[in-house]
């Protein structure tokens, strides 16, 4: 398996243009999310943001935006494409390592090619993390991909029943779930959007 826990490895992807993951704009299923009033603004916090564009995103619509990644070329293009319109504080850090001010400070958690890009063994250690940013009565916004029982990665495949049941497991009651219409054409049916809070 590959080192996924080292930022060399998603540096070198991004150097030679193997982030496929990457969508190059905001996601359709949160944009509806925000427009149907589903969510009030808050504070969140997107683990594994990437170029930013969902941050930057749920930042226009009031958020109080904080995202991570450790991989330095993709934070510093994150950087560069700073909106004064929709600011977002930009960690550059592992997030399993972020500081002790983060510890339950969120109302969301955001969750898209995050979860399917860790090493799959530290999945529990990622919903505890998760329990851990979020203030009592906080959610996690999950757009689960890929949705499969393929073999390798990244991106490893997702189980949602699985994922219910680790974040079930840890208090989380689960508000809405489904498989949205609007996903990508290339990642229809292989999607599926999951809310929880604690």
């Amino acid at each position: 398996m590959p080192d996924v826990n080292s930022p060399e490895f998603w540096e070198k992807l991004y150097k030679l243009g193997g982030d496929f993951w990457d969508l190059g704009g905001s996601t359709s299923v949160f944009k509806r999310l925000l427009e149907s009033d589903q969510i009030k603004p808050g504070s969140m916090i997107v683990l594994g943001a990437g170029r930013g564009y969902d941050a930057r995103m749920f930042a226009r619509h009031g958020f109080e935006v904080t995202a991570v990644d450790f991989a330095e070329e993709v934070v510093d293009e994150m950087r560069a494409r700073s909106d004064p319109e929709a600011p977002i504080e930009i960690i550059h850090s592992d997030f399993f390592d972020l500081p002790d001010k983060c510890d339950g400070k969120f109302d969301y958690v955001l969750e898209y090619t995050c979860y399917c890009a860790i090493d799959p063994g530290r999945r529990a250690e990622y919903a505890d993390l998760v329990k851990c940013l979020l203030k009592p009565g906080g959610m996690i916004i999950a757009l689960l991909f890929p949705v499969s029982n393929h073999e390798g990665g990244p991106p490893f495949a997702v189980q949602p029943d699985e994922f219910v049941s680790m974040f079930s497991e840890r208090g989380f009651d689960l508000t809405h779930r489904e498989i949205p219409s609007d996903s990508v054409s290339q990642r229809q049916g292989i999607e599926e959007l999951l809310i929880f809070q604690m």
